[in-house]
């Protein structure tokens, strides 16, 4: 018993499930249902490419702050390279005045101003390999990012052109499937199995005429309308002939047409005549 209860409760899914296939397969193939997912399609993929955009934009947005640092990092060079040659002429000057002086080489590089000169020199050095270090970077830096801005932008043109064919697709597909639809209902019909119950009322009006057909010849017959149309087109045969017959005697073939009968049975064989 459980078991036809659920085989039961099964067959009813399948039922269920089967016609809601057969349902959305009917709303699946809708010409305005087709262009609305369609649409849907389009606008997820431009709403894909508008954050693809963004997030292009992003990237060459780095790549510029990368350019604008590097020009700022280049003038900070150039400022350093200047103060670096001042610092190195200031220390020559120096030791050439010191030279003069007559001071040794320890007197020399013992200098305030030596010293200060030195240390200038050197940190201007350590900073100028720093920044210039720092621009080397930068370089590779919008290298790739102008490598992956291009890529970038191909992949972003082949999208436009994906959504351009998605648009011209949509109005082919639904073209096709209204096509198909308009063919397919002409051949039901032809066919006679239209949904639309045009060929099962056409079967039932043609029915309907035999029906109505039958039943007036079986209501003439029972009111002897038949048998009365007989006899009137045997009194009308009658008076035909014996119209015919007066207009034969008028016009001189009656005798001969009575001449022609005695003669005839005369030349039938096998007869003979009946005594009077």
């Amino acid at each position: 018993m459980f078991r036809a209860i659920g085989r039961w409760f099964r067959a009813l899914g399948y039922l269920l499930t089967g016609q809601i296939d057969s349902a959305r397969r009917v709303l699946d193939t809708n010409p305005q249902v087709i262009r609305a997912k369609y649409d849907d399609i389009v606008r997820e993929k431009t709403r894909s490419i508008h954050t693809y955009k963004q997030a292009l934009s992003t990237l060459i947005a780095q790549k510029e702050m990368k350019v604008s640092k590097i020009q700022t990092l280049t003038e900070e060079v150039e400022r350093l390279e200047r103060l670096r040659a001042g610092a190195l002429a200031k220390a020559k000057q120096s030791v050439e005045r010191m030279q003069a002086a007559g001071k040794t080489m320890d007197e020399i590089k013992g200098d305030e101003d030596y010293m200060k000169c030195l240390t200038a020199y050197n940190d201007f050095s350590s900073t100028l390999t720093e920044k210039q270090a720092r621009i080397t970077e930068l370089e590779t830096d919008i290298e790739d990012y102008g490598k992956r801005v291009s890529e970038h932008k191909v992949q972003l043109q082949d999208l436009l052109r994906e959504v351009d064919k998605l648009k011209a697709e949509a109005a082919d597909a639904v073209a096709d499937i209204i096509t198909a639809n308009e063919e397919r209902e002409i051949a039901e019909t032809i066919a006679g199995i239209a949904k639309d119950g045009t060929a099962q009322e056409l079967q039932r009006l043609r029915e309907l005429r035999q029906e109505v057909r039958a039943e007036a010849r079986v209501t003439k017959e029972l009111a002897g309308t038949s048998t009365k149309a007989q006899e009137a087109e045997f009194l009308e045969y009658a008076r035909k002939t014996t119209a015919s017959s007066e207009f034969d005697a008028l016009i001189g073939l009656a005798h001969t047409t009575e001449a022609a009968a005695p003669a005839k049975e005369k030349e039938e064989p096998g007869k003979t005549a009946l005594p009077e």
